[in-house]
C-alpha cells in the first residue's frame, strides 16, 4: 500500500520508526515535510500528507504532533480526507470499520514507538465494513460539500 507520512517536530523520532517499520511490511512509504531537527508548523505537514491521500497519490496517511488533534483538525479541511485520531488500537480499528478513515493521526506526547507501531498495524490491516456505516460516511461527503445531510 502507498503511505505518506508526517509529523511536526515533536513527533519526528517517533514517525522516523513508523516509516522504518513500515516499509519492512512491504509497504511503498513517503515522508512529506522536512521537521527533522527543527522546528514546523503542523498544518503545512497536514496539507502535504492529506492532500496526497485527496489526490490519489497515496492510499492512506499518518500523521503525528503533539497531540494530534491539530493534524486531525487540519487534515480534515482537504476534501476527500477522512482523518481520525486513535490512541489505541481499537480506536484505529473502528476508525477503518466504522468510518472508513484514510488518514491516521498520533499522538506524540501520548503515544511511545511500541504502541505507535501496533496502533498502525491494525489501521493499515483493517478494512471498512460498508453496510450501515456507507450512509453515515455518505452524510459526512455530503456535509463537507456544504450541504444538509440526507435521510
Amino acid at each position: 500500500m502507498r503511505v505518506a507520512v508526517g509529523s511536526d517536530h515533536r513527533g519526528f523520532q517517533t514517525v522516523s520508526a513508523l516509516v522504518q517499520h513500515l516499509k519492512a511490511d512491504g509497504h511503498d512509504v513517503e515522508l512529506l515535510g522536512d521537521c527533522a531537527g527543527s522546528m514546523c508548523d503542523y498544518p503545512d505537514v497536514a496539507y502535504l500528507v492529506s492532500r496526497a491521500v485527496a489526490d490519489g497519490k497515496a492510499d492512506r496517511g499518518i500523521l503525528m504532533c503533539g497531540t494530534g488533534i491539530g493534524m486531525c483538525i487540519a487534515a480534515n479541511k482537504v476534501k476527500g480526507v477522512l482523518a481520525a485520531l486513535a490512541q489505541d488500537e481499537l480506536s484505529a480499528q473502528l476508525s477503518r470499520t466504522h468510518n472508513n478513515a484514510n488518514v491516521l493521526c498520533l499522538s506524540a506526547d501520548l503515544t511511545g514507538t511500541t504502541l505507535a507501531k501496533r496502533i498502525v498495524d491494525t489501521f493499515m490491516k483493517t478494512d471498512f465494513e460498508g453496510g450501515r456505516h456507507e450512509r453515515r460516511i455518505r452524510k459526512i461527503l455530503e456535509i463537507e460539500e456544504g450541504r444538509a445531510p440526507t435521510k
